[in-house]
C-alpha cells in the first residue's frame, strides 16, 4: 500500500474515532457544563498548540516537506494556542474571555482549513513520510482540534446573542 494510501486511511480513520469518542464521551460531558465552562475546556486543548511550531524543527520533518506548507501550519497552531491562553488568562474579565474564546476558534478552524488546502497543493498524503515525527498531529491531533472548533463555533453562533450582550454591556459600563 502507497504511503499516500496509508495516509488517507489514517486521516479519515482518525475523524471517525474521535467522531466517536467525542459522541460518546466528550459531547455529554460538555453539555452538562455551563456555556462558560465548556468552552474553558476547549480552550485547554487548544492551549497545547504551540506544539506546532515542532513543523520549523530541523530534524523532526523531513528536510523535503514544503515550507510552504510547515510554516504556514506553525505559525497558524501557534497564535492559535496563545489566543486559547489568553481566553484562560482572562476568565474573570468575561468580555476578554469572549473575545478571545472567538479569536482562537476562528483562527484555529481557518488555519486547519488552509492548512488542508495547502497540504493537496503540495501533494502531502504521497510524501507523508517527510512529516516524520510530526505524523501524528494530523492524524491523532488535528480531528479532535477541528471537531472541537465545530462545536466551539456553534456554540458561539447559536448562542451569539447571549455573548454579544455580556461583551457590549460590560464594555460601556
Amino acid at each position: 500500500m502507497s504511503a499516500e494510501t496509508l495516509f488517507r486511511i489514517h486521516l479519515v480513520f482518525g475523524y471517525i474515532a474521535w467522531l466517536l469518542c467525542f459522541g460518546a464521551y466528550i459531547w455529554p460531558w460538555l453539555k452538562a457544563m455551563d456555556r462558560v465552562e465548556a468552552h474553558r475546556a476547549i480552550a485547554t486543548l487548544h492551549s497545547f498548540r504551540f506544539f506546532g511550531l515542532v513543523f520549523l524543527l530541523p530534524g523532526v520533518v523531513g528536510p523535503n516537506l514544503p515550507e510552504s506548507f510547515t510554516t504556514f501550519a506553525a505559525y497558524g497552531d501557534f497564535a492559535t494556542g496563545v489566543l486559547a491562553m489568553l481566553a484562560l488568562v482572562t476568565i474573570r474579565i468575561r468580555p476578554l474571555f469572549w473575545l478571545f474564546v472567538i479569536a482562537f476558534n476562528a483562527v484555529g478552524a481557518v488555519d486547519i482549513l488552509v492548512d488542508y488546502y495547502h497540504a493537496t497543493q503540495v501533494n502531502l498524503p504521497a510524501m507523508a513520510g517527510e512529516l516524520g515525527a510530526t505524523y501524528a498531529i494530523p492524524i491523532i491531533y488535528v480531528p479532535l482540534l477541528m471537531i472541537t472548533h465545530a462545536v466551539a463555533l456553534y456554540w458561539l453562533v447559536r448562542r451569539g446573542a447571549n455573548v454579544v450582550r455580556p461583551l457590549a454591556g460590560e464594555v460601556t459600563a
